[in-house]
């Protein structure tokens, strides 16, 4: 470099020792960045690309091709493109040994796992990949939030949610979380799935998640299908006292009452003090019923004809009429 300006003038120590200075910071800086993208793509290039363990039919040992050999093997097939030998993954439990024919040992060395900064280098260098499939976002794991195309951190909030009781009663719940996307939320949700609950085996607790459902009338679910020996239909549910329309319609998409669930109820089996005490049936009712099936034979015994022999009043015998009822 001159020290000399264009007019003769010798230039200032200060100024030649600062321009020096700034053209090794310049040179160190492009260094600084091309050995840490190199480090990166060395980085990811032992994420993507694991050690695999060779065992050539032969019998001799061979060792596991390093990351920037792995194009001369297929990943995909397990064996190796050049001469046709079985490829064996090395797990940290083995450290690659294997047991060959005639029960002989091969080994290869097994590279150790990548630490923890590694493994945030990785991710955070590589282009995310996500996949789509059905999952509950009240039970899907945190992993597998992730591999729906959720940050670590994006997944660790809906799972902190979760744990402090929050729950996702509908697809459309799941779109309110402030950390999905609209987009995301678009790809995901066909395939959303949340189960709706059974009325015939949630117990109290789960009914609780319902809105507008708090520790009495959970109870009173249980209680009330105890004393129905099952419900039948999700309508049923407004039997209770004080559940009413409105609370029902609030509920109705997120209950089901599932056949293989269900309990017959044994209307021609049971005694008269125990038909006495189903909700539909009083005792008055319970002795009519006795004596018609003691009178009728056994294909007559339908509650068409229990209806037409005016043994039920009108109101509870359209109830009735819905319910499972078990066959004579």
């Amino acid at each position: 470099m001159k020290d000399t300006s264009k007019d003769g003038k010798k230039l200032p120590a200060t100024f030649v020792a600062g321009a020096v200075a700034l053209l090794f910071l310049i040179v160190g800086y492009q260094a600084a960045l091309f050995i840490h993208k190199a480090s990166v793509a060395r980085v990811i290039a032992n994420h993507d690309v694991p050690d695999t363990v060779y065992i050539e039919t032969g019998g001799t040992t061979v060792t596991a091709p390093q990351a920037g050999n792995a194009q001369t093997y297929s990943q995909e097939s397990g064996t190796s493109e050049r001469s046709g030998r079985q490829a064996y993954p090395a797990t940290p439990g083995n450290h690659g040994y294997r047991s060959g024919q005639g029960g002989q040992r091969y080994s290869a060395e097994s590279s150790a796992r990548m630490s923890g900064a590694a493994e945030t280098m990785a991710r955070n260098y590589t282009e995310r990949r996500y996949e789509c499939f059905s999952f509950d976002p009240n039970t899907v794991s945190v992993n597998d939030l992730m591999r729906l195309g959720f940050t670590e951190k994006q997944a660790l909030s809906i799972d902190n949610y979760r744990k402090k009781g929050g729950r996702f009663r509908r697809k459309s719940d799941f779109s309110k979380s402030y950390v999905v996307a609209d987009s995301v939320y678009k790809r995901l949700e066909p395939f959303i799935d949340i189960p709706k609950i059974d009325l015939n085996t949630a117990d109290s607790t789960l009914f609780e998640t319902l809105p507008g459902i708090g520790p009495f009338f959970a109870a009173r679910m249980v209680s009330y299908r105890e004393e129905l020996r099952g419900y039948s239909y999700t309508e049923q549910l407004m039997d209770i006292w004080n559940f009413d329309k409105e609370k029902y319609t609030a509920l109705a998409d997120l209950v089901t009452v599932k056949a293989e669930t269900s309990t017959p109820y044994p209307l021609w089996t049971l005694p008269e003090d125990s038909l006495a005490l189903h909700p539909y049936l009083d005792r008055h009712t319970a002795h009519a019923i006795v004596i018609f099936r003691e009178n009728n034979p056994q294909a007559d015994l339908t509650v068409e004809n229990v209806l037409a022999a005016g043994i039920l009043p009108s109101g509870t015998a359209e109830k009735f009429s819905r319910c499972l009822i078990a066959k004579p």
